[in-house]
């Protein structure tokens, strides 16, 4: 049954052709605007479908577009899907196929199957140039979050040893660090989660497969196998959710002898002098572990550090870590490395470039890591084949607020979302999210504003809301008032240890009753922190409010809590 709005006559003749295999036994309203009713016709239609121009083309009450998006959603298949009464119906292997196998494509799958959904997953890792690779579960549980996490645990452990002898801690054995058998630790602990994805998976009734997936024509798709098997299978649905992969420098050598974040949390044995290339959360994360378990650690910074978090605190956390430490080389960036020695870990000369200079740098490591940013997995998985847009520039994917693409039967989660949050929990939500407004009947959108993170440098720094920088872009400097405070955790007294380090500042917005826009703390559990100021944040947390709140003593939340600590920065 199809209902078409058209407002220009001249536009008829041409739908017609293009319709007219599909329009028996359908019925056509039209509607002109010669009608008495036009105008008001027309003001419907756009707020509607926020579209002003004509014609508007509806199928069963959902918005197709005008001609040419009409046109194409015949050539794709989606006209014939939303006519229900179409002979010879096209009918699929799964109402929805999910390529990617991380936490979204997880949370997705797993939430359209318990919605009475026949659901598969195609996952494949390919291996980097080192030859690593690993099980389900994605970025996050297999290379990201939960590996950083440990190995941050284990120099934490680090420092706490030290710490102890000052609360009367007596130990003869000479202590030193064992890199392999953390390794085997951390990675017997992610084959126990890897194991764990499939297990849900399967009890939940969802095809999981090992296989590459790639698009071939509309709703198909090519699964590839390790063994280079081939299958094919189709779905009414699909959810892209690839994620990405570290980014390579592009110069001799980097390929062949550096290593990445996807080698590192697996590497079988202690990579000794360590050069990180790259200034990101990633950069700096690896780099404050490596230094905390005892290795010399250097980090090689193009330009500013943690770009896109609040400057100020992505200083301080430099400033840190030198104290402790890091060496630093700014501006400057690798042209070349060379093999030395052969080894595990061997011996490599890295020549660097100054930005801002004719200067060169020479300087001798054991291990070359990469953290320079990564690239979405789009570019070759077909998405050209059925029309799919993404950003050439980095290779995201634009989609509305549904996390829809322009293919109207594929959809988007993740870090490959343009301009949307790489946070694991972000797509874990998305996920979910989506899979309840396909099959379960839900409205609800993820959330993208004010989400918490933190990043787990060696003086952790959680944060939510705007930088002190996006805040001045978005509501003018003379309309902000900006809170700070300096302390010392307690369990620090005593070994005496980083007074003056730990930092928190808030950012309000004066003009909407200096309501937090910004929340940023350095210190020990920034992320135990940070979580429950990010509800109430959620909730429109004001300045007020937060002088209002009793801390709980004695504790590092409390300073963002007590109205003294914080004073108005000049």
């Amino acid at each position: 049954f199809l209902k078409l709005l058209v407002i220009k006559k001249t536009f008829l003749l041409q739908l017609f052709q293009s319709l007219m295999p599909l329009l028996e036994n359908s019925l056509i309203y039209l509607f002109h605007l010669f009608l008495d009713d036009g105008p008001s016709i027309q003001q419907v239609l756009v707020e509607l479908t926020n579209q002003r121009t004509v014609p508007n083309v509806f199928v069963n009450g959902k918005h197709i577009g005008g001609c040419d998006a009409t046109y194409k959603a015949y050539e794709n298949g989606t006209l014939q899907k939303l006519l229900g009464n179409v002979k010879d119906a096209e009918t699929y292997d799964y109402d929805l196929i999910i390529i990617g196998g991380g936490s979204g494509g997880l949370a997705c799958s797993k939430e359209a199957a318990t919605l009475g959904k026949k659901v598969m997953v195609l996952d494949y890792v390919v291996p980097t140039p080192l030859g690593t690779t690993w099980g389900l579960g994605g970025t996050c549980v297999n290379v990201g979050c939960i590996p950083k996490k440990l190995m941050h645990q284990a120099a934490l452990l680090g420092q706490a040893l030290k710490d102890s002898r000052a609360y009367g801690w007596q130990y003869e054995e000479q202590v030193k660090h064992n890199w392999e058998t953390m390794v085997e630790a951390v990675q017997n602990y992610i084959g126990s989660l890897n194991w764990g994805y499939r297990l849900s998976l399967r009890e939940k009734s969802v095809t999981y497969q090992n296989s590459y997936g790639e698009f071939v024509e509309p709703h198909k798709v090519k699964a590839t196998n390790r063994k280079g098997q081939v299958t094919y299978h189709t779905a009414e649905t699909f959810v892209l959710a690839t994620g990405e992969r570290p980014r390579y420098l592009g110069i001799p050598g980097d390929k062949e002898y550096c290593i990445t974040s996807d080698d590192l949390f697996s590497l079988p044995y202690c990579p000794g002098k360590t050069l990180v290339v790259g200034a990101s959360y990633v950069a700096l994360e690896c780099a404050g572990f490596l230094a905390g378990l005892g290795l010399d650690v250097t980090v090689m910074v193009r330009s500013i550090l943690l770009r896109g978090f609040d400057q100020e605190m992505a200083e301080k956390i430099g400033a840190h870590m030198e104290t402790h430490g890091v060496t630093f080389i700014r501006k400057f960036v690798p042209t070349q490395v060379e093999r030395l020695e052969d080894g595990t870990p061997g011996r490599l000369k890295v020549t660097a470039k100054c930005t801002e200079g004719p200067e060169i740098f020479e300087g001798e490591y054991n291990t070359v890591l990469l953290a320079i940013g990564r690239d979405a997995c789009t570019r070759n998985i077909g998405l050209q084949t059925i029309g799919v847009k993404i950003n050439e520039k980095n290779g995201k994917v634009p989609v509305n607020d549904e996390e829809q693409t322009n293919v109207p039967y594929v959809y988007a989660i993740g870090d490959i979302l343009d301009g949307k949050l790489e946070l694991t929990p972000v797509a874990i939500q998305a996920g979910k999210l989506l899979a309840r407004r396909l099959y379960g009947g839900s409205s609800t959108k993820c959330d993208y504003i004010n989400v918490p993170t933190t990043v787990f440098t060696p003086l952790e720094y959680g944060s939510c809301g705007l930088a002190e920088e996006k805040a001045k872009e978005e509501y003018g400097e003379q309309n902000l008032e900006v809170y700070h405070s300096l302390f010392w955790p307690l369990e620090w007294t005593i070994p005496g240890r980083d007074n003056n380090t730990c930092y928190a500042k808030i950012i309000c917005n004066k003009l909407d009753s200096n309501r937090v826009v910004g929340f940023h703390v350095l210190g020990p559990n920034a992320g135990e922190v940070t979580q429950g100021f990010a509800a109430a944040i959620k909730c429109g947390l004001t300045k007020e409010l937060l002088d209002e709140t009793i801390g709980i003593h004695p504790t590092c939340a409390e300073v963002r809590a007590k109205r003294a600590l914080f004073k108005t920065y000049l």
